[in-house]
C-alpha cells in the first residue's frame, strides 16, 4: 500500500480509538449519576461544558465561516438534533429504567446500523468479510457483558428505558451517516461548534419540561468534575476524533473500531473501581479486535 495513502487512514484509526476510549468513561460516570441527575440535565451540563470549552479555539472559524453556516443551516440542525440534542439523552433516559446489560447489548447495534445504513443511503460494499467480522466481533461482546453465560440471554426483560437505548443507537448511527455529508467548504472546527450550540439550544424546551415535572437536579461536586468530564473529553474530544475517522476511513470502518468500547470500559472498570479482569474478559478482547481486524480486511 502507498505510504502516502496508508497515513490518513492509520490516522483515521487512531482517532476512532482515541475518540472510544474517552467514549468508555461515558457508561461508568453516567451509572453513578443516574440517581441523582435527572437524564435532560445531565446531558445539558455536559453539552454546555462542551460548548465553553470548544468556544475561544472554533470562533474565529465559525465567523470567518459563517456564510457557510447560514447556507447549510439545516444540515447543520439536524445534524445537531441527531448527534448532540438526542443521542446522549436517549441514554441516559435508559439508564434510569433498565440494567447496564441490556444497555450494553442494545447500545452494539449502532455499527451494525451504521453499516446499513452506509450501504443503503452511500453504497458502501457489504463483503464476506465485514459481515463475518460484525458477527465475530458481536460474539465477543456478548461473551463479555454475559460473563459467557449465554442462557441469561433467555431471561432478560425489556423495558421502556430498552426502546431509549435502540433509539439512541439508531440515532447516532444516522448522525455518523449525515457526517460524511459534512460540507467541504466548512472547517470541522466551524462544524463542531455550530453543531454543539444549535444541539444545546435544541435541549432547552426539553430541560425546562424536565425541570417542571422533576424539578432542578443537585449538582453536587462529585457530578460537577464527572460533567467537566463529559464535556471535554466524551463530547469535545471524542466527537471531533469521530468526526475527523469518518472522514478519513468511512463510516463503516469506523463504527467498527466503536465495539471496542466494552474492552476500554472494563479497562477502566478495573482502574478506578477495581473490577477484576479474568480470562473471560481477554478472551472476548481477542474475538473482538479479530472480528475489527475481519471486518476491515480487504483485497489490495
Amino acid at each position: 500500500m502507498n505510504q502516502n495513502l496508508s497515513r490518513p487512514i492509520l490516522a483515521g484509526y487512531l482517532c476512532a480509538i482515541a475518540a472510544t476510549m474517552f467514549w468508555s468513561g461515558n457508561f461508568i460516570i453516567a451509572r453513578e449519576l443516574n440517581d441523582s441527575i435527572a437524564p435532560v440535565s445531565l446531558a445539558f451540563g455536559r453539552w454546555l461544558v462542551a460548548v465553553l470549552a470548544l468556544f475561544p479555539f472554533a470562533i474565529r472559524s465559525l465567523l470567518r465561516e459563517w456564510a457557510s453556516v447560514k447556507e447549510n443551516l439545516a444540515y447543520l440542525a439536524i445534524t445537531a438534533f441527531t448527534g448532540v440534542t438526542l443521542f446522549n439523552t436517549l441514554l441516559y433516559m435508559g439508564g434510569q429504567t433498565t440494567g447496564a446489560l441490556n444497555l450494553s447489548l442494545i447500545s452494539i447495534t449502532s455499527p451494525i446500523f451504521m453499516v446499513i445504513f452506509a450501504r443503503i443511503f452511500y453504497g458502501e460494499s457489504l463483503t464476506v468479510y465485514k459481515v463475518a467480522g460484525i458477527f465475530l466481533v458481536a460474539a465477543g461482546v456478548i461473551a463479555l457483558i454475559t460473563r459467557g453465560q449465554f442462557s441469561r440471554l433467555l431471561n432478560l426483560a425489556f423495558s421502556i428505558g430498552d426502546v431509549w437505548m435502540l433509539t439512541g443507537a439508531m440515532i447516532f448511527a444516522i448522525y455518523s451517516i449525515l457526517v460524511i455529508k459534512k460540507p467541504r467548504q466548512l472547517g470541522m472546527w466551524a462544524f463542531q461548534l455550530s453543531t454543539f450550540i444549535l444541539g444545546l439550544i435544541f435541549l432547552l424546551p426539553l430541560l425546562a419540561w424536565e425541570v417542571a415535572v422533576a424539578g432542578p437536579s443537585h449538582f453536587h461536586a462529585g457530578a460537577i468534575y464527572s460533567i467537566l468530564y463529559l464535556g471535554i473529553f466524551a463530547s469535545l474530544f471524542s466527537f471531533v476524533l469521530w468526526n475527523q475517522s469518518i472522514l478519513l476511513i468511512g463510516v463503516s470502518k469506523t463504527g467498527m473500531v466503536y465495539y471496542t468500547l466494552p474492552i476500554f470500559s472494563g479497562v477502566m472498570a478495573w482502574y478506578f473501581l477495581n473490577e477484576a479482569i479474568g480470562l473471560l474478559h481477554l478472551g472476548s478482547g481477542v474475538l473482538i479486535v479479530s472480528g475489527i481486524v475481519l471486518a476491515n480486511y480487504g483485497k489490495k
